[in-house]
Order: structure tokens, then C-alpha cells, then sequence
């Protein structure tokens, strides 16, 4: 990553957000789903705006396929350039939690030093690692974009779970085994957490 400019300077805005979380009645935080492709990642983030929304909560979730669309659309999936989308995401949902925003992201992130890299960027308590764990035969068998036949096939090179590692975090603020948990049941773990955590 490139040193700063010496004429970049931070501006510190009168609207502070402290005075933003007021506003939306609930704290902002950063909810960070991992696990690998098929585990439920995105369905979860999802289902956990749409419950956060009905409360009121001023909410957005970064997926991972829609981030590739555009604010990462020139990155690859090399180690590297995983690493720097990663990075990307964390700047931006470093940016929300500003706003007073509960932010999801829902990316594989395989890497634990890339996932304790974008935690390193805000305040302790502010990144939630939520680990969604399902056992790699069921997310094969979900395989709703055929990802995994084609790297079965060789088609897919550096697939995460196949032929590309998937490092398990080691003190995730949250396990959720979305191959034995209903959606709802999963959302409502979600939600407790944010409970317990004084966001909400």
C-alpha cells in the first residue's frame, strides 16, 4: 500500500458519528460473514438487513459478487489481489460505520492474516467476524453457480475449498453452522449477538 501524500490531510467533519448513531437510535458496526463459497454467506447478510431494516436500522451490504462489478472490478483472484479486495471493503465499511451504518459484507476472505488485517483498520469492537461454517459436501451440493463442478473440473483455478486453502477463524465473535441452522434460526443468532453487543 502507498504512503500517504504529505498534502492529503483528514478533515474532521462537525458531524461526528456519535451524533449520526443518535440520530438512527442504534450504534454502527461492522458485520464481516466468511466461509466459503455455498455456505450461506450472502443469504444470511441479506436476511439480516432485511430484519434490521424492518427495525428502523440504517443498514448496507457489501456482497461480494456485486463489489466485482465495480469498485473491484480490476482485481483477479490471486492472493494478492483477494488481499486487496479485501482491503477495498474494509476501507469502505470503515467509511459506513462513519455514517452511522451497520455494515455486512459478505466475502470468502479465506486468509485469517487478511480478515485480522481490515479488523486492524477500527476500533476494537466495531469489526464482528461472524464465521458461516457448512461442512464442504453440503456447499458442493448447493452449489447454486456451479463454481465448485467446474473447479472440480479444472476449469476454476485457486478455488477456495478445492484447490485454494480456506483458513477457519480462530476467535470469530460468532459460529453459525448454516448446514444444521434454518435461515431464521441463523438471522436470530445474528440479531442476539447485536443484541448482547449494545448495537441495537
Amino acid at each position: 500500500m502507498k504512503e500517504h501524500s504529505p498534502n492529503v490531510v483528514w478533515h474532521h467533519a462537525t458531524v461526528t458519528r456519535k451524533r449520526r448513531e443518535e440520530q438512527n437510535g442504534h450504534h454502527s458496526v461492522i458485520l464481516w460473514f466468511t466461509g466459503l463459497s455455498g455456505a450461506g454467506k450472502s443469504t444470511l447478510a441479506h436476511a439480516v438487513e432485511e430484519h434490521l431494516h424492518q427495525r428502523g436500522c440504517r443498514t448496507f451490504v457489501f456482497d461480494g459478487d456485486n463489489v466485482r462489478h465495480g469498485l473491484c472490478a480490476d482485481l483477479g483472484f490471486s492472493v494478492k489481489d483477494r488481499g486487496e479486495n479485501n482491503r477495498r471493503v474494509g476501507e469502505m465499511a470503515k467509511l459506513f460505520i462513519e455514517a452511522g451504518v451497520i455494515a455486512l459484507t459478505a466475502f470468502i476472505s479465506p486468509s485469517c492474516a487478511q480478515r485480522k488485517q481490515v479488523r486492524s483498520l477500527v476500533p476494537h469492537g466495531d469489526f464482528l467476524e461472524v464465521y458461516c461454517k457448512c461442512s464442504l459436501e453440503v456447499c458442493e451440493q448447493r452449489d447454486v453457480k456451479g463454481l465448485y463442478k467446474r473447479a472440480r473440473a479444472g476449469e476454476i483455478m485457486d478455488f477456495t475449498g478445492i484447490s485454494a486453502p480456506y483458513e477457519e477463524p480462530t476467535a470469530p465473535e460468532l459460529v453459525i453452522e448454516t448446514d444444521l441452522l434454518s435461515l431464521n434460526e441463523s438471522t436470530a443468532v445474528v440479531i442476539q449477538l447485536l443484541e448482547n453487543r449494545g448495537i441495537l
